[in-house]
């Protein structure tokens, strides 16, 4: 039964709903995947148990739903009852939470089959997947005449990797400046993050809380439209989540592009841009031109700013979320003998967040300190609100917008230790997320090394369906099919 791992995920509801073959069949098939696996370390926590007794329970027919008997994989950012939450981090390992994530309940709701808690860099900060406390997750992809092991991207690495290897049907991301997209296109597989507040954050382990948004990530845009339409909606527990129907995507996918206006952003074009990169930007723009898509520049003036405004705005929520780990109430504890509580506060977050972590939290703390507040933090929120301002002006001249994912393939292990060369890696998806806005990563293509390469769509708020069809429409125009 190992080849029902190659069906996509809409196959597999097929196949389920034909009773070609049975929930326990295609879970154990994944099972014996992630087993055969372990090598790339995507996985944290495997739960087969759990796993198999949800499948059971679909073919007996007490459980049912759209996503019935389909095997998933969780970010393990999302509180999931019962099992291990750590965000990546070594100071919340052994923390089982007693409660289930907006979007994990949801997903629960609709018949899905957990497989296990995916890897990611630690709190959800990191480009490559190598900040995590549980090991680095490895690419299953290798380029062309090397041997040398690849990033997965970040931090959604785990659920990336698992994805195109296989190890899952799907996975649920976070994406907070790209987490969802860039590792994506990393891999060679599909995700999206939608509109801020169309997925609950309750229950999701807080990094940057007016950036976070989950998503799905699969191995097409049809597989990706079926997990969103069960990932969102109204959550009353989070004060962001929007009050509004959730149409079903996967229905609605039909990758007509006939009259519709693509936005070429003018600054996207960076000086130095690597030529693989800018080539397939070009053969995407035929793509869609050749659907019949009108073709438009547009201008967005403040994106070169957008990089540096996240990383004022990101690490000071992060100083601040991160505030509630100090070894009182939950995670681990480090009490030195004869210490105080603040010499346990101290050697608890010394020894329970990594190295990038304390960066981001001293450069949120200092952007939040008094006599710099007003210098940075209050200065990137007015940017930022110009960058979103951007957008509302180049929507009111097209409908989507295309740009690259990444500004390069994935990379080696180590290529990146300048920390202001890994935050490079966002310079293509940070801009969305400062704007709140749904956006896309779609293969497209591969580098002259045989690594994959990925096209962003961005679209207008709560347009996800204007997203979801650009990204068909380049799906199929590109044929995509390489795999690891």
């Amino acid at each position: 039964m190992s080849n029902l791992t190659d069906l996509s995920l809409t196959e597999m509801k097929a196949g389920l709903a034909a009773r070609m073959f049975s929930a326990v069949e295609l879970t154990q098939a994944h099972l014996d995947a992630m087993a055969a696996n372990r090598h790339l370390n995507a996985y944290i926590v495997e739960t087969p148990e759990l796993a198999l007794a949800q499948a059971k329970a679909v073919d007996d027919g007490t459980r049912g739903g759209p996503l019935a008997g389909i095997p998933l994989g969780i970010k393990d950012l999302f509180a999931t009852e019962g099992v291990q939450t750590t965000a990546g981090s070594a100071i919340l390992k052994g923390f089982v939470p007693r409660y289930e994530s907006g979007v994990t309940a949801n997903l629960l709701r609709d018949g899905a089959v957990f497989l296990g808690k995916l890897n990611m860099d630690e709190f959800a900060m990191g480009s490559s997947n190598e900040t995590s406390a549980f090991g680095k997750v490895i690419s299953p992809w290798k380029a062309r005449g090397s041997d040398a092991e690849l990033v997965p991207g970040g931090s959604s690495g785990g659920s990336a990797a698992a994805v195109a290897a296989r190890l899952c049907a799907g996975a649920t991301g976070t994406d907070t400046g790209g987490s969802i997209r860039q590792p994506a296109a990393f891999v060679g597989i599909a995700g999206i993050k939608p509109t801020y507040g169309r997925a609950s954050r309750w229950g999701t382990i807080a990094f940057a809380s007016s950036l976070d948004q989950a998503g799905p990530m699969a191995r097409s845009v049809s597989d990706c439209a079926h997990l969103l339409t069960s990932m969102c909606g109204f959550d009353d527990r989070d004060s962001t989540s929007l009050d509004l129907p959730v149409p079903d995507f996967a229905a609605g996918l039909t990758g007509a592009m006939k009259g519709k206006r693509v936005g070429i952003p003018a600054e996207y074009r960076l000086d130095g841009m690597d030529p693989e990169i800018a080539a397939l930007w070009d053969q995407g723009i035929a793509w869609l031109r050749s659907e019949g898509a009108e073709i438009v520049s547009v201008s967005l003036p403040h994106t070169k700013y957008a990089l540096p405004t996240y990383y004022i705005v990101a690490p000071a929520e992060a100083s601040s979320n991160l505030a509630r780990y100090d070894g009182v109430r939950y995670g681990n504890r480090v009490t030195p003998p004869g210490g105080n509580v603040h010499d346990m506060y101290a050697a608890t977050r010394a020894a329970g967040f990594g190295k990038e972590v304390k960066r981001r939290i001293m450069i949120g703390t200092y952007v939040l300190s008094a006599g710099f507040y007003d210098a940075y933090y209050t200065q990137a929120q007015k940017v930022r609100a110009l960058i979103a301002r951007d957008f509302e002006l180049a929507f009111q001249q097209c409908d989507v917008l295309l740009t690259p994912t990444a500004p390069s393939p994935a990379f080696a292990f180590g290529a990146k230790a300048d920390p202001i060369a890994m935050y490079l890696n966002d310079v293509f998806t940070v801009p969305a997320s400062l704007a709140g806005l749904p956006a896309m990563s779609v293969p497209a293509g591969l580098s002259a090394s045989g690594l994959p390469l990925g096209l962003q769509i961005i679209g207008r708020p709560l347009d996800e369906m204007g997203v979801l069809d650009a990204g068909l429409a380049i799906e199929r125009a590109a044929g995509f099919t390489a795999r690891p």
